[in-house]
């Protein structure tokens, strides 16, 4: 089996674990910022087998530049979705914002 028969490429953006929604970035981050063994990434991800955990660091070590820049693009696409979530957040979230200010005002003294 070919190395890249472990993945769909559905995008330069998103490359997923065939026949998973994981994309590789998760794998990844954990193994690369998160320092866990294929084992412990195995037990974040029951639903993949050790060999697909294997193949895809097998995978960043072989295309260790594209794979960095992978990572790199999708670590900053994630703080700019933050960033903008943070000016705009949601109606919810404005809402239990308020109910935490009113409750903390509530308990200050007098």
């Amino acid at each position: 089996m070919q190395l890249e028969e472990y993945f769909d490429f559905l995008a330069p953006d998103d490359i997923r674990i065939k026949g998973h929604r994981i994309g590789i970035e998760s794998v990844l981050y954990e193994y690369l910022f998160r320092e866990q063994t294929p084992e412990q990434i195995l037990r974040r991800f029951p639903s993949l087998s050790l060999e697909q955990i294997y193949a895809t660091i097998l995978y960043y070590l072989s295309n260790r530049a594209k794979v960095e820049a992978y990572i790199k693009d999708w670590l900053e696409w994630g703080e700019r979705m933050r960033a903008e979530q943070d000016r705009n957040p949601p109606p919810v979230v404005v809402r239990l914002r308020a109910l935490k200010a009113q409750q903390h005002k509530a308990q200050m003294p007098a």
